[in-house]
Parts: C-alpha cells; structure tokens; sequence
C-alpha cells in the first residue's frame, strides 16, 4: 500500500483523471492520504485519512511517505490566515489549517523532502470551545470566496467551511452537508439553538443541499457567493442585503 501527503499549498481533488473533470474536493498541504488505483496519465486516486473522501489529483501534489507516518497523530494545524513553509530550502505559502503531519520540533522528513514550519500552531486538543472561540473561528473566514469542492481560505463551499471551522475545535465532521446532517444531535426548535449549533437547508427534492454555523438563533455564518453572516427564521435564510429569502431551514444538529 502506498502512502501519500500534500506537498502543494491546495490541491483539487476531482471525479475523473481530467482537469475538465468536477472539482469533489481538496486536500490541503500535510494531509495525508492512500492511494487507490494505478496512475492514469499524470493523476493518481488516493483517499483522504482524514474523512475518507475520495477522488483523482495529479502525481506532482503528492510526496510520499511511510506507513508510521501515515499513522502518526496530528501535530497541530497552521493557525496564521497565510503561512510561510520552507519547503525543501524553498518558501511555500500555505493556507489557515494545513496539518503538520509527521511534524516533530518544527520539521518533517518526507522520503527525500525536508519541511520546516516555524509559525504559529493552532492545537485543537487543547482548545477549550466556547462561543467567543467559535465565533472567532468562524469569522476568520469572512469574505472568502465561495468555489464548490473547495475548503481553504482561498476559496471554499459551504460543507467545507464547516468541516476546516470545527476541526479548529477538535471536532470531526465528514466532508458533504447531507454527511454531517447524519451526525450530532437534533435541536426541535430554533429558539432553542445557541452558538456552534449547524443548520441544515435542503432543495425541492428534499435533499440535504446546503450547512451553516449558527452564531445564535437568529442570525448564521455561511458561504453562499461568498462567507457572509445573514439571519434566520424557522423558515431559513433572509439575506441581509437583499431581504431575499435564499436557503429553506431543514434541520439543527449540536455537537457541542
């Protein structure tokens, strides 16, 4: 079995071994990674260790990497919005919540590749979660853009969003809406929703299209267009700027 980890800053993760193919997802640097398949042209399938998602990135983003560390527990994640990485005696500039895989004392050996990292680590295991940190989380993502698949200060989608926001609070969440609306426990009224509590919006199909933070039981961070703060009623989504209706409320989940 071979074992990858990110060496890029991002990397698309998509559906068929094409850059014309659906963005699915991403992996950020230092996430780990197995792979799957046989290369096809310059791409390889892996699966994420982290949520297991699946899908094909190209062979040039990935180093690879031993099983024990493979195996090896998170080290922190980068915690600055933007952080420098010496990549091989080169700058690497590297997205809010990388993982420090296989990290010791600041520096990793991947194979042939040396990393060093002398910013700031955020430790999630040591986070106490109360709503002044979830808010504090969640707004360091205000503005970015949103990109479907995407899940980094770069651009990002609404699942993604809330996935990297709670692995900042040592919470685990699977990569897509309809996953995590399968998680956490259910809250019958949103009167009765508080801070770090996820709503849950679905389609005329009734699926599950669509997640978001509440900050309390009116009001919600999200990336739709871009991350954005809007309000909330037992109907769903008002944007602020437009006064238009926008998400049809399913379900609240807690998990805190």
């Amino acid at each position: 079995m071979e074992f990858t980890v990110c060496c890029v800053p991002v990397s698309a993760m998509r559906k068929e071994p094409s850059h014309r193919s659906e963005m699915v997802s991403q992996q950020l640097f230092g996430e780990r990674s197995v792979v799957l398949e046989e290369p096809v042209g310059d791409w390889i399938k892996i699966e994420l260790k982290y949520d297991g998602y699946r899908g094909w990135v190209q062979k040039a983003h990935l180093s690879e990497i031993d099983s024990d560390q493979f195996d090896s527990g998170e080290r922190g994640l980068t915690a600055a919005w933007v952080n420098e990485i010496d990549y091989n005696g080169h700058p690497m500039h590297v997205p809010m919540g990388c993982s420090l895989s296989a990290f010791s004392n600041g520096k990793a050996f991947w194979r042939k590749n040396i990393v060093h990292f002398k910013g700031e680590v955020w430790n999630p295991a040591e986070v106490k979660v109360t709503p002044k940190l979830i808010r504090n989380i969640a707004y360091r993502f205000l503005n970015t853009p949103y990109l479907w698949g995407g899940k980094s200060v770069f651009g990002i989608d609404c699942s993604g969003y809330t996935q990297l926001s709670f692995k900042f609070l040592d919470m685990y969440l699977p990569r897509d809406a309809w996953q995590q609306a399968e998680t956490g426990e259910v809250v019958n009224f949103l009167q009765e929703a508080r801070c770090g509590d996820l709503a849950f919006f679905d389609n005329d199909e009734n699926r599950i299209v669509h997640v978001g933070i509440l900050l309390s039981n009116f009001e919600i961070i999200h990336a739709a267009g871009k991350v954005r703060v809007d309000k909330i009623d037992s109907q769903g989504i008002l944007n602020q700027d437009t006064g238009n209706r926008t998400h049809r409320l399913r379900i609240i989940k807690r998990y805190f």
